[in-house]
């Protein structure tokens, strides 16, 4: 504020200030604006809806495939997804300034979520969904940042990925992003209600869903047309299922359904999700109910699309 009353006195400089804060690092004024006053609150709720603990929080034992975590708070890192590529090793993601993210700028933030890209300006590997978290504006991007501030700060150590060849090599990951990487946000469709459209960016944004709900092609990417119709677990055997309202997926749940499965777990006919579902439903059991109400009622109003897995398979 001190800045501002100094410029009030002083106007022919106050373009030239505009023009200075605008340069560093790009920020927006949107990000200044919101970097000023964080939101906590929607910061957390970001959290949780990401699942952000469910990857970055350190494993309970020393195993790094282990589905217990210590703390959901603690994002240390360790934690190894096994894959088709080889095995990608989860970052330390907690405020510590040498091992985690503490030191980052919102600009840094930013830009490793929407674009894939870290403070130095390596590739991440799309184990990281930025092609969801693209659709995510500056404000709850700040506001999720300002929120992992306010978490313990965990020194770690993460082994490098241990990918075959030629996947180990970073650079060809430019390519890909020119295919699969958009750079858009979301954008609210004008014809749809208010909830179906917050349902829409929780799922198609911070959520991710259509990252495992979904077939990918042989370059990685997600099937054009096939978006949540299911597709192959990719962290080990079995299936990931159908989350559109076709009769191979949820067309017999209704709206209420889905929401109270995502607060208690239990599906419509009395069985419990599974497998990595269930840290995905502990998450969202944590967001409001007018928030799960909105997942439900914009996953009622998808495209009914035929299961791209081999049979039918409880969500």
């Amino acid at each position: 504020m001190c800045g501002v009353a100094w410029v009030g006195h002083r106007r022919g400089y106050l373009h030239v200030l505009v023009f200075l804060v605008l340069s560093i690092g790009g920020a927006t004024l949107a990000q200044l604006a919101s970097a000023a006053t964080p939101d906590l609150k929607n910061g957390k709720t970001m959290f949780f809806a990401g699942g952000c603990a469910s990857c970055h929080a350190a494993p309970a034992s020393d195993r790094c495939d282990d589905p217990k975590i210590k703390n959901e708070f603690e994002l240390a890192g360790g934690r190894c997804l096994k894959t088709d590529f080889g095995t990608f090793y989860v970052p330390n993601i907690s405020p510590d300034k040498e091992s985690g993210i503490g030191g980052w700028t919102d600009a840094q933030f930013i830009k490793a979520m929407r674009e894939g890209l870290s403070p130095k300006g390596e590739h991440y590997y799309p184990a990281f969904p930025y092609t969801s978290y693209q659709r995510m504006p500056d404000k709850d991007l700040i506001d999720l940042k300002a929120f992992l501030d306010t978490l313990p700060p965990v020194k770690s150590k993460v082994p490098d990925h241990d990918l075959a060849f030629p996947f180990r090599f970073r650079s060809a990951l430019a390519p890909w992003k020119w295919m699969f990487l958009d750079g858009k946000r979301f954008k609210p469709d004008p014809s749809k209600s208010d909830l179906i459209n917050r349902g829409a960016y929780l799922v198609e944004g911070p959520g991710h869903c259509g990252e495992c709900h979904s077939p990918r092609n042989l370059l990685g990417g997600i099937e054009a047309g096939k978006k949540f119709s299911g597709g192959p677990n990719p962290e080990g055997e079995g299936i990931i299922p159908n989350i559109t309202p076709h009769k191979t997926g949820i067309a017999d749940w209704t709206e209420k359904h889905i929401a109270d499965a995502l607060e208690t777990g239990l599906t419509p006919d009395f069985d419990t999700f599974g497998g990595s579902m269930v840290k995905v439903q502990e998450n969202m059991a944590k967001l409001s109910a007018e928030d799960r109400a909105a997942i439900a009622a914009y996953l009622k109003s998808l495209k009914p699309i035929p299961s791209s897995t081999a049979k039918k398979e409880k969500p």
